[in-house]
């Protein structure tokens, strides 16, 4: 299975409706470095939150752009690909064909899933709409993140091609064990076994493990504890 992307950098840090961002996206034309930490020039504005190793890219289907134009006909202009501050849009890769640990090659370099995108209230700021960080984790579409195994060359000609499956945990499913569920011990426990799952959900399953509870999202889906 391989994919064309469409790929994406946000070279500056902005202050705008949500504090400081570096959502707004700009189109790559040619070819361009993707080190360890993401692609040359890309950058994000709280790193505590967002990239890192586990966290060098960030993907979102193109589809489901029409659901949101649909949903939200006054912001249909918004909705197109790089709105949510992704590097990587295809069609064809959804929330339920791509599993955590997959690894794919893209370009010269070899990329691994390692987690679903967590919204964030930036979103509902973004798009004018106070629940929307809250609508999107609720729909499941939400697109998710990757490591980088191997730096490398990549550009929009290079496709993404599956090499592994690294798991049976689909994005789908861990988005319903994270977000869409109550506690589930034996859930918490498959996930927690999914080989690449990036190092702050491992933490974040482990203490569910320990606790017998679910983390408050507040912060996170409304900027607020």
């Amino acid at each position: 299975m391989s994919y064309l992307p469409l790929v994406f950098i946000g070279p500056k840090i902005s202050t705008d409706y949500c504090g400081e961002t570096a959502m707004e996206k700009k189109a790559v034309t040619g070819s361009i470095e993707l080190t360890n930490l993401g692609l040359m020039g890309d950058k994000q504005a709280d790193q505590r939150v967002h990239g890192g190793p586990d966290r060098a890219l960030c993907h979102y289907p193109r589809e489901h752009y029409e659901l949101w134009q649909t949903q939200y006909p006054e912001l249909k202009s918004l909705f197109r690909a790089s709105a949510f501050g992704e590097n990587i849009s295809t069609m064809g890769m959804t929330e339920e064909n791509v599993h955590i640990g997959d690894v794919y090659q893209w370009g010269t370099a070899i990329i691994q899933v390692t987690q679903p995108r967590s919204p964030c209230f930036k979103l509902s700021g973004l798009t004018q709409q106070d629940d929307f960080a809250l609508v999107m984790q609720k729909s499941g579409k939400i697109g998710w993140l990757y490591r980088v195994i191997r730096a490398g060359t990549v550009s929009t000609n290079d496709p993404l091609i599956l090499l592994n499956r690294g798991s049976d945990v689909s994005i789908a499913e861990t988005v319903m064990i994270a977000f869409h569920q109550d506690y589930h011990e034996a859930d918490t426990k498959r996930l927690l076994s999914a080989a690449g799952l990036s190092a702050s959900w491992t933490a974040t399953m482990i203490k569910r493990l320990q606790t017998k509870e679910i983390e408050n999202f507040n912060g996170r889906l409304f900027g607020k504890k």
